[in-house]
């Protein structure tokens, strides 16, 4: 399950680091968010760092839809409700300005990556009250919009609303000259940081500034980024045969699907649920029974998954980790819109170490915390969390391995103890406790991708327990 991206795309491999180190500026994470942190701390004369736990860009960066569009949803006319039109302002403006900062890279740098303007729309299969509503917020704002009754797709909408002068492109394309420039270990996991110090297990770096993009913050305290968010999983089919629909599409109804080409393909999805949900499988499925449906003579070339962290207010948080760690800055909790987010994460933590002025650093703040304009996205957060804490402590009806076919996992009860199973397709069992190594809370079978995912924060492991995204940065306990 790779996605297209991946296709012909090597990036020059990178040692680990083997001894204590010192720069400026280390930075967490070799993903999209932190090489562009990176290139521009770089470009500005800093002595920047940069250390990933696998290889670069092998996390959620390769497996993104690639979007550069400030149309997040239906965003704005919320932002105008709950933070006032001014915060509103710099929440269009940061996004607006990373898809004009992507043309300008791409132009000074010479590269070829597919970058395409392109227009962005959000559709409704029926009430068109929220579009209005998110036209006329988006009018105020000062963004090139407009409101249209007929698209290009083949389902039939009630009304849709379009961004205009926005992008898409290959982001591996992109990234892969980027990442040629920059000093990066790879193989090399932070473990801990203390004060100026981020401890690994090949070697400690001593910095003036620490920067964050690991997708999911690692450090539990102080932040507490584990009650601010929760992680989504999403589905995606790349089709060929299938059709140029001009532009980028979501929908903002339960049960409708995305749509965006690519060279010859079709990238179709919509399908997703929190990470820890899917036990059942049949993700893809869905997405395949839509295709058909849709688009009979369509051929799959590629299927993949990604996973988003989405945080209480759907804004997300850029800026320093907490106020106990003033030397610390973190990029998180892009809600599916990483590829402006991450540019906008670029240019504020670059702005704040190079002690530059910035006019929409404000709205993206980690400081922000308005639990009551939020409260219902922290509730359900919450009893998802407790459910799953809980789930680790009560009995359930024993069964055992031979209810699990080849080629399928599941948990069991064995001695008084909660088990994940996975039985392979030559069935050779593989179990694992399933108590995360993050907080404690039980994972969950993945049945799609044969993966072991925490509901509560959303960490994965292998069908052998090892870790493949954080938060945790441990495996899970073997039998």
């Amino acid at each position: 399950m790779e996605s297209v991206w991946i296709n012909n795309i090597n990036f020059r491999r990178r040692e680990s680091l083997n001894k204590n180190i010192e720069c400026d500026v280390i930075i967490i994470g070799a993903g999209i968010a932190g090489l562009l942190t990176g290139y521009m701390l770089n470009k500005s004369g800093r002595d920047v760092v940069i250390i990933e736990a696998r290889s670069i860009c092998s996390g959620i960066t390769k497996n993104t839809t690639a979007k550069i569009t400030s149309q997040h949803d239906i965003i704005y006319n919320k932002l105008i409700k709950e933070f006032g039109e001014g915060k509103a302002r710099q929440y269009a403006k940061a996004n607006e300005l990373a898809i004009q900062r992507y043309r300008e890279i791409i132009d000074e740098e010479k590269i070829e990556c597919n970058f395409e303007g392109k227009d962005a729309y959000v559709y409704t299969l029926n009430k068109i009250e929220e579009l209005e509503d998110e036209y006329e917020a988006v009018k105020k704002l000062g963004i090139d919009a407009e409101m249209l009754s007929e698209v290009n797709l083949p389902i039939e909408v009630k009304a849709a609303l379009k961004f205009k002068d926005q992008a898409q492109f290959n982001p591996l394309k992109f990234l892969k000259p980027i990442s040629e420039k920059l000093t990066i270990y790879e193989n090399t996991t932070a473990k801990d940081i203390k004060d100026n110090l981020v401890i690994t297990e090949n070697g400690e770096i001593k910095a003036n500034h620490i920067v964050v993009t690991t997708h999911y913050p690692f450090l539990n305290t102080p932040g507490y980024y584990f009650m601010r968010m929760h992680q989504e999983r999403s589905y995606v089919l790349a089709l060929e045969n299938a059709q140029d629909v001009g532009g980028m599409y979501i929908g903002n109804n339960q049960g409708t699907y995305s749509f965006r080409n690519y060279e010859n393909l079709l990238l179709f999805g919509g399908v997703s649920q929190r990470a820890g949900e899917n036990e059942e499988g049949l993700a893809y499925e869905k997405l395949r029974e839509a295709a058909k449906k849709y688009y009979p003579n369509s051929v799959e070339r590629y299927h993949w998954s990604a996973q988003d962290c989405i945080t209480l207010d759907n804004i997300p948080y850029i800026g320093h980790y907490s106020s106990k760690m003033p030397n610390v800055y973190v990029a998180t909790g892009f809600n599916k819109w990483g590829m402006t987010s991450s540019m906008v994460s670029a240019m504020i933590i670059s702005d704040m170490i190079l002690g530059n002025k910035n006019d929409f650093s404000e709205i993206f703040s980690p400081k922000r915390f308005d639990l009551s304009a939020s409260m219902k996205n922290a509730a359900n957060d919450i009893v998802k969390t407790v459910k799953n804490f809980i789930a680790q402590r009560i009995n359930i009806p024993e069964e055992h391995l031979g209810n699990i076919e080849n080629g399928h996992g599941g948990i069991i009860e064995y001695k008084g103890e909660k088990v994940g199973v996975y039985k392979d397709n030559d069935g050779k069992v593989h179990t694992v406790y399933t108590k995360c190594a993050h907080l404690g809370c039980e994972v969950h079978w993945n049945a799609d991708e044969l993966t072991w995912d925490c509901p509560c924060h959303g960490s994965r492991y292998d069908y052998e327990g090892k870790w493949i995204e954080g938060p945790t940065t441990k495996c899970l306990n073997k039998m």
